[in-house]
């Protein structure tokens, strides 16, 4: 029997049963060491682009995967970015502030503090959070049923305190 060809929540596991000694909770750098390594091994293989995409679809799949199991979807805007900030606090994934939103429009500027994928890494120039890219795009496409696109403006690595993101409706072509 194969592997599993499509993420399902369940394959996350009861981390309380398998970790009932050592918690759920890790350092920042193991987790960045797991993203780091992999991402300089889809780069090795498939060149930068490539592997930026992967991670972006990624970041997609598990945003719509996240909003599907852990948020409320049917929540009016304002309530429904309410409960994304505090999950996203209490997971300790980064501090969320919208910025700006054009309901009429789907336009959105955010701001995600203490990141988990960047805050804290030395300035080397270029954006480096294509999966937050894709999971906020993917956490937009749930709550909104319209595929999304986020890009990643401001980052800790090109000398930000704080990572900036543009999300709007993916054109159609």
């Amino acid at each position: 029997m194969g592997a599993e060809k499509s993420f399902d929540w369940k394959r996350l596991g009861d981390v309380a049963v398998g970790r009932d000694s050592m918690g759920g909770e890790m350092p920042v750098a193991v987790y960045r060491l797991m993203q780091y390594t992999l991402m300089d091994e889809l780069k090795d293989r498939y060149g930068d682009e490539d592997a930026h995409e992967i991670f972006r679809s990624a970041g997609q799949r598990a945003g719509r995967a996240f909003a599907e199991n852990l948020l409320d979807s049917s929540l009016p805007f304002n309530s429904f970015i309410a409960q994304l900030q505090q999950v996203l606090r209490d997971l300790k994934i980064g501090i969320m502030r919208i910025e700006a939103a054009n309901m009429d429009t789907l336009e959105f500027s955010l701001c995600i503090e203490e990141d988990l994928d960047c805050s804290g890494l030395p300035v080397s120039g270029e954006t480096v959070c294509w999966y937050d890219e894709g999971f906020i795009a993917g956490i937009l496409k749930t709550y909104t049923k319209k595929d999304f696109v986020a890009v990643e403006v401001d980052c800790w690595s090109t000398g930000g305190t704080a990572c900036r993101f543009e999300a709007h409706p993916a054109q159609k072509m």
